[in-house]
Order: C-alpha cells, then structure tokens, then sequence
C-alpha cells in the first residue's frame, strides 16, 4: 500500500465532488466555466459587489437587484435552496451550479461554506474607479454570457 500520486489523488477528490452534487443542480458548470465563475466571484468580493448566503440573495432579488446568481450543487439537505433558481428564472437573473460549497466560499473570501451568492454589477455602497468597473463588467458580461449559452442548450 503506498500512497497515490498527486494526479490520482485529485481525480478521487473530483470524483467525490460530483458525487456529492445535488440531482436539482442543472445548469452545472463545467471546468473551465467554473474556474471563471468563481474568479469572477473574487473580484466582486473584493471590490463589495456580493451577496453571499441563502437569506441576503433572497432578500436582494426580492428587492430587484439584477445580477449572476451562483449556487453552490452539494448542498445537503437540499430544501435549502430549491426556491433560489425559481426565484432567479422570475425575476430574470441568471444562475449557475458550481461543484462545491467550500470552492464557493473561498472565491467569496469566507472561511464558511456558502450555499449561494449574487454577484452585483455596482457594489451597494461607494462607487467604484472607472477602471475596476469597466474590468468588472467585463468578466460578468462574458460569464452571464456563457451561463445563457449552457442554460439555453439544456431547455
């Protein structure tokens, strides 16, 4: 018995994600869409234009706010969070599933896992520099894109 190498290892932990993931989590991003989300997801953290958990997304698509929902797939129990992509299709917002709560988390600059966030296109308060707000939309733009493009292939 001697220990896996480095690429085994990973193949297992990718394996173990998916199989933790939800039946409901569809549209589920793929590698490369993910990787872009979630760093889309840390720049909006880092510029304040992110809602993190069930209850401040609820809240915020409740009061109007438009933006890229992001869902967490291995979320147990699920009932948590079935009412956020309803939600999201009523009030026009995209959404995506990303693999993993804790990946989510981390993108978002929390050390809890987080079930979903909303990432804004102009942070709540302040304003931004022009440059940082043009970048921002810019990679929201292309990841909305993306999201639409596997949402609309899927129904």
């Amino acid at each position: 018995m001697g220990s896996d190498s480095e690429p085994e290892k990973s193949a297992q932990k990718e394996k173990k994600k998916l199989l933790a993931l939800a039946p409901i989590a569809k549209p589920l991003a793929g590698k490369k869409l993910s990787k872009r989300t979630l760093k889309l997801v840390r720049r909006a953290a880092e510029h304040k234009c992110l809602k993190r958990g069930v209850k401040e997304v609820v809240k915020s698509i409740r009061r109007g706010n438009k933006g890229l929902c992001v869902i967490a797939g291995n979320i147990s129990p699920i009932d948590v969070i079935t009412h956020v992509p309803i939600l999201c299709e009523e009030a026009e917002i995209p959404y995506i599933y990303v693999t993993s709560k804790e990946d989510l988390a981390n993108a978002g600059a929390t050390k809890r896992p987080t079930c979903c966030v909303l990432v804004l296109t102009k942070p709540t308060k302040g304003e931004l520099g022009q440059e940082e707000q043009e970048k921002l939309k810019a990679d929201y733009a292309q990841v909305v894109s993306d999201v639409s493009e596997l949402a609309s292939s899927m129904f």
